[in-house]
């Protein structure tokens, strides 16, 4: 049997990817789970080996771009991803991340609450899926997996 490679994009303030993968093993589905770095301070200073930046920006796009080589590798990889928008912080980067997923016509879910669908209507209308619930992404991984 296949293992599905799931990548969790997104919102990294509550458990919703553990939600998720723990839902997935109760199930026993063959899948495997991939995240960008989840450690806000550790992606920050992603690019820090490189070199000292005097100016925030720089040191932003050095770590981007560190960053970016973990993401870009696992999108292309990955069979599947759900890209989680949480209310508390703006998730540019979740949304670059679904753009991606869309361009490499990588099948991707969306998870959020109904509260923000209009800003997520582009984000959302190249999805294959709007969850509201970690449970229902793992009910659609079910599905998906063993129909």
């Amino acid at each position: 049997m296949k293992t599905w490679q799931i990548y969790l994009s997104g919102e990294i303030h509550t458990d919703w990817r553990e939600q998720i993968i723990e839902g997935a093993k109760a199930l026993g589905l063959p899948v495997e789970f991939t995240s960008p770095v989840v450690v806000h301070e550790a992606s920050d200073a992603a690019g820090d080996m490189l070199g000292a930046q005097d100016k925030p920006f720089w040191r932003d796009h050095q770590s981007s771009k560190v960053n970016a080589i973990r993401t870009k590798t696992m999108i292309e990889d990955c069979d599947m991803a759900v890209v989680r928008f949480g209310d508390k912080y703006k998730q540019w980067n979740a949304a670059f991340d679904a753009g991606f997923c869309a361009a490499l016509g990588k099948p991707y879910l969306t998870l959020h609450a109904e509260d923000i669908i209009h800003p997520l209507k582009e984000v959302d209308a190249a999805a294959m899926g709007w969850a509201q619930t970690p449970q229902q992404v793992v009910e659609v991984l079910q599905y998906v997996i063993t129909a």
